[in-house]
């Protein structure tokens, strides 16, 4: 059986292939749902990220870098993506590698990749202190220029500690919702593109440990009861940087979980 792992070492040898320009330190890592174990059948693409190391952005201000000594660095985001572009095509061949919005669509690995090339993003919780930082990664659309930050790694990290403290049920009770969301996608109750996963992932996150129990039925319940009654405007995605609902594209709609969940509970009064 092809390995999400074996996606990565695919891509990892293309890059490695290439002959870089001198000072480009980068890292390659997985990310979404196949790094954190909440695939289900019918995933398909691989989030492949290639990050640049060699320099970062922050959530620092001007005068904030000028006191810290901070200096542009040699490559800028364009630059690294142009390169991790050219090392793909060189290696797949032009045909296989795509130029998408938010990343590089690769169909010649083992299984499908969106290749993300992005640059280190540091967001300091106190800018006096040059080791306080959460560590994410950013990078620009194509289409309508804009910058997008996100933190795989603590999601990551989250993840597992809220799995851990959960007695492991955590990640299988996210794919359980994942597959209800499938469910009723396939039944026309809700738009599949209305419930993204990775959304999906952070809300069960919100929901305290204790909700969690060993039976798939009651943990059902006690997640959806808590769900329905919390203020969803509250809630953090599940790297705890950035508010889940809102109104940019990388924030969910309310009314889009307030319909998923809906969804949910009519599943299960109909099988009551």
């Amino acid at each position: 059986m092809v390995s999400a792992k074996e996606t990565v070492a695919s891509v990892e040898h293309a890059l490695s292939s290439y002959t870089w320009p001198d000072g480009v330190r980068y890292q390659v890592y997985l990310q979404g749902s196949y790094k954190n174990s909440t695939n289900i059948r019918g995933d398909s693409d691989v989030d492949v990220v290639v990050q640049l190391n060699s320099c970062f952005y922050s959530n620092l201000s001007e005068e904030q870098k000028r006191r810290r000594a901070l200096s542009d660095g040699r490559y800028t985001f364009a630059d690294f993506r142009s390169l991790v572009s050219d090392a793909l095509v060189r290696h797949y061949g032009r045909s296989s590698v795509a130029d998408g919005n938010k990343c590089l669509k690769v169909a010649r690995t083992h299984l499908p990749a969106d290749v993300v090339a992005c640059v280190q993003y540091r967001n300091y919780f106190n800018p006096e202190h040059s080791n306080s930082y959460a560590e994410g990664m950013t990078f620009w659309t194509r289409d309508y220029p804009r910058q997008v930050v996100n933190y795989p790694k603590v999601h990551y990290e989250n993840g597992v500690n809220k799995h851990q403290a959960t007695n492991n049920y955590f990640k299988p009770t996210v794919r359980m919702f994942k597959n209800i969301r499938t469910h009723l996608e396939d039944t026309g109750a809700i738009s599949g593109e209305s419930v993204p996963s990775y959304f999906l992932e952070c809300l069960i996150y919100n929901v305290p440990t204790d909700k969690f129990s060993y039976g798939s039925q009651e943990t059902f319940c006690n997640v959806v009861n808590w769900l329905c009654s919390a203020n969803l405007s509250s809630l953090c995605c599940q790297n705890g940087q950035l508010l889940l609902f809102g109104s940019t594209p990388e924030q969910w709609q309310t009314s889009a979980a307030e319909q998923f969940l809906a969804g949910a509970v009519h599943l299960w009064e109909s099988f009551a």
